[in-house]
């Protein structure tokens, strides 16, 4: 909270996808107190705003159901700026687009608070870039209009006259339309739009949700409900629909409409979410394994105290080199200390030096794995009389320990952290899995496997067995097995890149319908 008067941010939030929220809107959510968001905001932008911060659901689908009437929002955001909060009203789409912004500007503006509005692309524009519709292209195109397709049963006057704009425009945008789509469309023809305009209807636009239908104007009232298409949808009429084709890039993507649940925690999950997300498919985050991390122990004090005398640091895993960081920061010893030859497991690890501490250039990439790592080692035969620091976990391979000190090194394990199941709804995840809800199981260790298939029980396997699964590298895959879960995929190195590369080719003669 700030002290005085507070201030109300009116944010867009964009058409659905979190990526397109604009730089601007992120930084005001990063400072909210308090988010007023919308009905089908994205939990990922919700997420942007600090932990303190208090998050109030006042969205509405069209008229059904509202947690909160306009007046009592307008009366929540005037609150809560008067007591000095900094508050994020979150929109889908753009504010001053059918957002009732201006209602709420104008009811800052008479209490005398400060407000800003960010605009957010709407999803006139947003469905018809990702379902390949331009709103205008000089071939097809050189004037649009946007109008409502609901009517507001308190305002008369609100109902948008779709007999007088049938023809004045090249390319007609209806928001909010599906309820009233079969009038909407007797009403363009009864004013002079052609029966075999081409019209198109996009649902849940700019999401892995994503469907689009295409029709002539006549048509697409009983070709939409047969598609099964609802709210939220856009409706485009013109003849920049024919362009689709060509155009659609975003049904395209190798992954689109898959689901994949992914079983990494949320602080490790940011880069194969966003992998993931950028080849189309819908990630769910459910995490089967929690570290915590090991501190003060003697073997950690007398690591770092040495840590000048080492020859070699060996990183198997993001989490070491993190654990490991934080010890040395905590003891005034800092990684960026250590003079000797630094070896890490994969660009995932060798990323996570880096950013613990260590110049990019000292670091090596050896081998997918840990005996990747030991072959690599040994081919170069430095280990033998040297003197190596392994940090791993409680439970961690002892392979590379055992093989170096056979080749003649001193190895110095220190645990660093340990690895604990997760909890999570065990009995819900085996109802979605018997009933097919994902495309893919994606598992990042086998650790994680093990956690996975002790949960779910005899029954949750069997079910698993309906998705692909995939394993991302063959220690993961051998737990897979030793699981009773037969892996589909594994990625020839144990990265992300690699595991999606492998899955676009396992799906790439298959559409989403065919696996489900």
């Amino acid at each position: 909270m700030s002290a005085g008067k507070g201030r109300v941010i009116l944010l867009g939030a964009g058409p659905g996808d979190p990526e397109l929220l604009t730089l601007r809107g992120a930084r005001w959510l990063g400072v909210a107190d308090v988010v007023l968001h919308d009905e089908l905001v994205s939990p990922a932008l919700l997420s942007l705003a600090p932990a303190r911060a208090r998050l109030l659901n006042v969205g509405r689908r069209g008229h059904d159901g509202a947690p909160r009437s306009q007046a009592e929002v307008t009366a929540k955001l005037i609150e809560c700026a008067r007591r000095g909060d900094t508050v994020v009203r979150l929109k889908g789409g753009d504010p001053y687009l059918f957002g009732r912004g201006g209602e709420e500007a104008s009811a800052c503006a008479a209490a005398g608070l400060p407000f800003e509005v960010v605009p957010g692309i709407s999803s006139a524009q947003g469905a018809l870039a990702y379902a390949g519709f331009p709103v205008t292209d000089r071939r097809h195109a050189t004037s649009f209009t946007v109008v409502s397709g609901h009517h507001d049963p308190t305002r008369a006057q609100t109902r948008s006259d779709f007999r007088a704009i049938a023809t004045a425009v090249d390319t007609l945008v209806v928001l909010m339309g599906m309820r009233n789509l079969e009038e909407i469309a007797k009403n363009l023809l009864a004013g002079g739009r052609a029966p075999d305009t081409p019209a198109a209807a996009v649902m849940s636009a700019t999401t892995p949700a994503q469907r689009s239908v295409v029709a002539t104007l006549q048509a697409l009232p009983a070709a939409a409900a047969a598609a099964g298409i609802g709210a939220p949808a856009v409706v485009v009429i013109g003849d920049v629909v024919r362009l689709r084709d060509e155009l659609a890039w975003f049904e395209k993507l190798p992954l689109f409409g898959r689901r994949i649940l992914l079983t990494r925690k949320p602080e490790q999950a940011g880069v194969w979410q966003r992998a993931f997300a950028a080849a189309g498919a819908e990630v769910v985050l459910r995490p089967m394994i929690q570290t915590s991390p090991v501190r003060d122990t003697p073997a950690i004090k007398d690591a770092l105290a040495a840590l000048e005398d080492y020859d070699l640091l060996l990183v198997t895993s993001a989490n070491a080199v993190r654990e490991l960081a934080a010890c040395a920061r905590s003891a005034g010893r800092p990684l960026a200390r250590f003079g000797g030859g630094v070896f890490a497991v994969g660009e995932a690890s060798a990323r996570a030096t880096a950013e613990a501490g260590l110049p990019r250039a000292q670091i090596e990439i050896a081998g997918p794995d840990a005996q990747g790592m030991l072959d690599a080692l040994l081919a170069r035969g430095a280990p033998c009389g040297q003197r190596v620091l392994l940090p791993r976990a409680e439970q961690g391979n002892t392979l590379l320990a055992r093989g170096l000190e056979k080749a003649g090194a001193r190895v110095d394990e220190v645990v660093v952290y340990r690895t604990e199941a997760a909890h999570f709804d065990a009995a819900a995840l085996c109802a979605e899995l018997e009933a097919g809800a994902f495309d893919v199981l994606a598992f990042a260790s086998p650790s994680a496997v093990r956690n996975f298939a002790k949960s779910i029980g005899a029954a949750g396997v069997r079910a698993a067995g309906r998705a692909t699964l995939a394993a991302i590298g063959p220690r993961t895959a051998a737990a897979c097995g030793d699981a009773g879960l037969t892996p589909d995929i594994e990625a020839a190195q144990p990265e992300v890149a690699s595991l999606l590369r492998a899955l676009e080719n396992h799906f790439a003669d298959h559409s989403p319908e065919d696996s489900r």
